[in-house]
């Protein structure tokens, strides 16, 4: 079993960066696919990155290319997310998953296998 923990949520403005951590226990997540969605008020969860278990491939949604870069920390068992030029469609709770049996990268949640509980997001404008 893997237990996923996100923090670094808060409040900024628009503008502002943040960066997000999610630390996994329970297993080594290394040859895992990892990937982070959101979930603003009164939508559905989105996807918003993954990276591989190698680092070397990764993918984001089109709202936030070039804005977020997802990096994974393999000592640390984390992955991370660098999100600049914040901007309020932005805020959301924020989640962190891990995909075991993926070897490149998943986009698709219902494939992801470990859930974090969450971090909020709030961008003011």
């Amino acid at each position: 079993q893997v237990h996923l923990v996100e923090s670094g949520g808060g409040l900024v403005q628009a503008g502002g960066s943040l960066r997000l951590s999610c630390v996994a226990s329970g297993r080594i997540v290394s040859s895992y696919c990892m990937g982070w969605f959101r979930q603003a008020p009164g939508k559905e969860r989105e996807f918003v990155g993954a990276i591989s278990w190698s680092g070397g491939s990764t993918r984001y949604t089109n709202s936030v290319r070039g804005r977020f870069t997802i990096s994974r920390g393999y000592a640390e068992n984390t992955m991370y997310l660098q999100m600049n030029s914040l901007k309020p469609e932005d805020t959301a709770v924020y989640y962190c998953a891990a995909d075991e049996f993926e070897n490149g990268v998943t986009t698709d949640q219902r494939w992801y296998d470990y859930w974090g509980q969450g971090t909020q997001v709030t961008v003011s404008s």
